[in-house]
């Protein structure tokens, strides 16, 4: 399981009582984004649909991406392109969780994309979780005082949000 994966676990186990957090894995699943799929006339493929309708439904999106080759992988600037024409979309809060000091390109790739979608960035949530350089499951990250205080710290922060985009 990537590093990401498991921050991303480790963040949802230690979401705020009363918070529901949902961790997507169907990126390498979703079909190349081609607009022909995606007019008024047409119908997305089902797993498009599906992730829209997850998208649609969060209060908050939280996005923990590697870094390859100075920018963001191509399965999750795919499934950006998918929400592009949500109607949700604009105003939605995102935060972006890094796992990686190094990863600054990724960072900007996204900040860039997620401005022209018209997303609402949490800027408190400006996390990096320091890892160690042996990677740490998720289980490994909550027995880490520093790295549970950061990723608890940064839940509080995302819910925070969710809660001031539903006024």
């Amino acid at each position: 399981m990537s590093t990401n994966t498991s921050a991303l676990i480790a963040l949802g186990q230690l979401a705020p009582l009363g918070t529901r957090f949902t961790l997507y894995r169907g990126l390498g699943e979703l079909l190349h984004f081609n607009p022909d799929l995606d007019g008024e006339d047409a119908t997305p493929p089902a797993r498009v649909a599906d992730l829209r309708a997850l998208v649609a439904g969060a209060d908050a999106i939280v996005i923990s991406s590697p870094e390859y080759a100075h920018g963001v992988p191509g399965s999750l600037k795919n499934a950006l392109d998918w929400l592009v024409s949500m109607p949700e979309f604009p105003g939605k809060p995102v935060a972006l969780l890094d796992c990686s000091p190094g990863s600054v390109h990724v960072r900007a790739a996204l900040a860039e994309t997620l401005a022209t979608m018209s997303a609402r960035m949490i800027e408190d949530v400006r996390l990096t979780v320091p890892l160690p350089r042996n990677r740490l499951d998720a289980t490994g990250m909550l027995g880490d005082a520093s790295i549970a205080a950061a990723l608890r710290s940064a839940g509080e922060a995302i819910a925070d949000a969710a809660r001031s985009a539903e006024c």
